[in-house]
């Protein structure tokens, strides 16, 4: 009789075998230093994951102009992607994979961070309500500047130039963060991009900055080292979209004959990031059209987990919190042991409290 698959089952991955099923997260720590080069700390908290089948990496802005935050990493000059080279290389030693997340934050920052205090681009000049971080503190966002046509062209290219830059990091592949309101995402819903030029209005418009980023990065090793992160209705950074079931579904079809490593689909439920939880169940929308590798995440337990790839819903699944908590989680996960709670007041910034201290099973 077949064992069924689950969370411990061996996949492949684009041209990897990942031992297990259990993908690290991007998720946000802000450890690098402010020229955004990745630190010591950096390493050690990278490589302690290492039994992941996959680890993605924090969102990491291709571009100077693509900045979002206060210690973010970047990966747009050679001091970084060495920086990035002392992760991968420590990771690599220890048996991991890892897929270095690239996140252009367009109308997310402000120009305190970003290079002769430009503002910040986006489709168009929509701001967001709230307020950002900055090294000053907390302060409103601003109106940002609406990227012009002929412009678009050289941010793609600053995509192309990073993915280069992944090779001389040592990372694995490349995933590109279309969801939570960063640049792809602005491009393509309808709240955010209010174009009349090709790169706007239908769809078929509002996808195509995407597809060209996509196309852009599979050219340097090839779509299989790519991968994409989509959020189908999820709203945080004000992602509202007239029908979101039309746009992303479109988006997961234009994708499909990439033959990408897969797609990252969020939120499941149970997951909320300062938006309204969508009204649709994102990865069931697109698993039925999408008929690549698909990565499902949003609040997924060890239980969760497990029912979704048994009934394939989708094929690995990825773990944020469990995974910032507990170093050895997929050892934790096969034992069915208990799990350690994140330090939700250490999750951004800092030292090596609620990053690197958190105990394992031995």
């Amino acid at each position: 009789m077949r064992n069924p698959i689950d969370l411990f089952t061996p996949i492949k991955i684009g041209p990897f075998e990942l031992r297990n099923r259990i993908i690290m997260s991007p998720m946000t720590r802000l450890r690098a230093d402010e020229a955004c080069v990745p630190t010591e700390m950096m390493v050690r908290y990278y490589t302690e994951r290492a039994t992941a089948g996959l680890i993605i990496t924090e969102g990491t802005h291709p571009s100077p102009l693509g900045r979002g935050y206060t210690y973010c990493p970047g990966l747009h000059n050679a001091e970084q992607a060495a920086g990035w080279r002392k992760v991968t290389d420590a990771l690599h030693e220890a048996g991991g994979r890892i897929f270095v997340q690239l996140m252009h934050a367009g109308r997310v920052s402000h120009s305190s961070l970003l290079p002769g205090r430009a503002l910040p681009v986006a489709p168009s000049a929509v701001r967001l309500s709230g307020l950002v971080h900055t090294f000053s503190g907390k302060v409103l966002f601003e109106t940002p500047r609406a990227l012009e046509t002929e412009e678009i062209p050289q941010v793609v290219e600053e995509y192309r130039r990073s993915a280069e830059l992944a090779v001389a990091a040592g990372f694995d592949g490349v995933e590109i963060h279309a969801a939570t309101g960063y640049l792809p995402n602005q491009f393509l819903v309808t709240s955010s991009n209010r174009r009349t030029d090709a790169y706007g209005g239908p769809v078929e418009g509002r996808a195509r900055f995407l597809l060209e980023v996509v196309e852009a990065v599979a050219s340097v090793r090839g779509a299989d080292r790519v991968g994409v992160k989509i959020a189908p209705g999820f709203t945080v950074n004000e992602m509202e979209d007239d029908d979101p079931s039309e746009t992303f579904t479109h988006v997961a079809r234009a994708l499909a004959p990439f033959g990408l490593a897969y797609l990252h689909v969020g939120y499941d439920s149970g997951y909320s990031r300062g938006g309204s939880m969508p009204g649709l169940k994102p990865v069931d929308l697109i698993r039925a059209v999408y008929p690549g590798t698909l990565l499902a995440v949003g609040g997924f337990t060890r239980q969760s987990g497990q029912e979704a790839i048994a009934s394939g819903r989708a094929d690995a699944i990825v773990f944020g919190r469990p995974f910032i908590a507990n170093p050895d989680l997929v050892e934790r996960f096969a034992r069915n042991a208990h799990l350690n709670l994140p330090d939700s007041a250490n999750f951004y910034g800092g030292d090596e409290r609620g990053y690197t201290d958190y105990p394992t099973l031995h």
